[in-house]
C-alpha cells in the first residue's frame, strides 16, 4: 500500500499528542519534523521513530515531497508558512488558533483557496469521542427537542506566578486568552451539536495578575433553533477527576426526553425525564493522550478525505464562522451588551449596528 506522506512542522507541547496520532494511522507516513529549533525536531523525530529533521520549512517540503503538512506553530506563523504550502499545491492541517486575528484567517483562507488546496484546522474538541457519542446520541433523537447545553470549564491549570510555565508559557502572554485559546473549543462543539448561533452575551475578567488576557468568564449563546448555551469558565479551579485536563470540565446537554452529563472522567450519564440517572456505557478512548484521541480522529478523518473523497468538517471556510461568533463574544464583553449574529461584522471599526441594548 502507497501510504499518504505527512510532514510536522513544529516541536513544541502539543506536537506530541498530533505525532503519536498519525504514528497510529496504518495509511500514513509521517516523512519528517520541521522546527527552526532543529534540536528540538531532532528530539520529536527520534522519540516517534521518524527518519528525518530539519530547521527550514522550503528544504524540507523539496527533499520529503509530502502529501499533507499538519501545521503545528504559532499564529505569527501561519500566514507565511500556509502561502508557501499551498504554492506546492499540498493540503495543510492549520493548528488553532488560526492567525493572529479574523482578519488575517479570512486573508488565510482566500489564499487556500485561490490555490485549490484543503485547508482544514486543527480543531480537535469536537472529535473527542464523548462530543462525537453525544451527536450520535442527539441525531438518534435520544435526547428529543434540544433546550440548552452548557459546560463548566475548570482544568485548574491556570494559579499562580509559573502558571502555564511548564507547559505552554506563551499562555501568559496572549492578549486575548480565555475565548481565544480554550472557550472556541466549544464555540465550535456548541455549533456541531446546536447548530447555527443568533446570538451571544459575555461578561469576561482575568483573576490571575502574571497573565496578560482574560481567564475567566460567562458567555451566553442563542441558538437559531431557540435553544441556549452557557459556557462557564475560568483556568484556576478544578473540578472532580483524576486528571482535571481529560475533558477540561463537566458539561450538560438537556432536551425533552432527558439530560445527558458529562463528567471529569469523561463518562456519559443519562438521565430520562423523571427517571433514574445510568452510565452510558460508549468507548471512551485512551485516556494517556489528549481528548480521547480527538487529534488522531481528526487526522484520520483528513486521511479519508484525501483518499475517498468523504466530506471535509473544519475547513478553514467553515472555522470562519466560529471565529465570527468568537469575535462578538469579544466585542460583547467589550460593549457590555448583547450581540446579534444576523448584523455583526468582525472588521467594522467602533460601535456595531448588531449590539442590542445591555442586559
Amino acid at each position: 500500500m502507497v501510504k499518504l506522506r505527512v510532514l510536522g512542522v513544529g516541536a513544541g507541547y502539543f506536537s506530541q499528542f498530533q505525532v503519536a496520532g498519525w504514528r497510529n494511522i496504518p495509511e500514513v507516513e509521517c516523512v519528517g519534523i520541521v522546527n527552526r529549533d532543529t534540536a528540538k525536531a531532532q528530539a520529536l523525530a527520534a522519540r516517534f521513530g521518524i527518519a528525518r529533521f530539519f530547521g527550514d520549512l522550503d528544504i524540507a517540503l523539496e527533499e520529503t515531497r509530502p502529501d499533507l503538512v499538519d501545521l503545528i506553530t504559532p499564529p505569527p506563523t501561519h500566514r507565511a508558512f500556509i502561502a508557501r504550502i499551498v504554492a506546492h499545491g499540498i493540503p495543510v492541517i492549520c493548528q488553532k488558533p488560526f492567525g493572529q486575528s479574523y482578519a488575517e484567517a479570512v486573508a488565510i483562507t482566500e489564499v487556500a483557496e485561490r490555490a485549490g488546496v484543503p485547508l482544514i484546522i486543527h480543531e480537535n474538541y469536537r472529535w473527542d469521542p464523548a462530543w462525537r457519542e453525544a451527536k450520535r446520541l442527539v441525531a438518534a433523537g435520544t435526547l428529543g427537542h434540544l433546550h440548552s447545553v452548557s459546560f463548566r470549564l475548570r482544568p485548574g491549570d491556570g494559579q499562580g506566578p509559573r502558571a502555564y510555565l511548564d507547559r505552554q508559557p506563551g499562555f501568559q502572554s496572549m492578549p486575548r486568552f480565555l475565548v481565544n485559546e480554550t472557550a472556541i473549543h466549544w464555540i465550535d462543539t456548541y455549533r456541531y451539536l446546536f447548530g447555527d448561533i443568533a446570538a451571544v452575551y459575555a461578561r469576561l475578567r482575568r483573576i490571575n495578575p502574571v497573565i496578560a488576557g482574560e481567564d475567566a468568564g460567562y458567555v451566553v449563546f442563542e441558538f437559531a433553533s431557540g435553544a441556549t448555551g452557557l459556557f462557564d469558565g475560568n483556568r484556576l479551579n478544578d473540578h472532580v477527576a483524576s486528571n482535571p485536563r481529560r475533558t477540561m470540565g463537566e458539561g450538560w446537554i438537556e432536551g425533552s426526553s432527558g439530560v445527558l452529563r458529562l463528567d471529569g472522567e469523561a463518562r456519559l450519564w443519562w438521565k430520562p425525564h423523571q427517571q433514574p440517572e445510568e452510565e452510558h456505557v460508549y468507548d471512551r478512548g485512551p485516556a494517556d493522550t489528549f481528548g480521547g484521541g480527538a487529534c488522531e480522529w481528526l487526522q484520520r478523518h483528513v486521511v479519508a478525505h484525501l483518499i475517498t473523497g468523504a466530506p471535509l468538517e473544519n475547513t478553514a471556510r467553515e472555522y470562519l464562522a466560529a471565529l465570527r461568533v468568537q469575535e462578538a463574544v469579544y466585542r460583547s464583553a467589550q460593549e457590555g451588551c448583547r450581540i446579534e449574529m444576523s448584523g455583526f461584522d468582525p472588521l467594522r471599526v467602533g460601535p456595531n449596528p448588531a449590539a442590542a441594548a445591555p442586559v
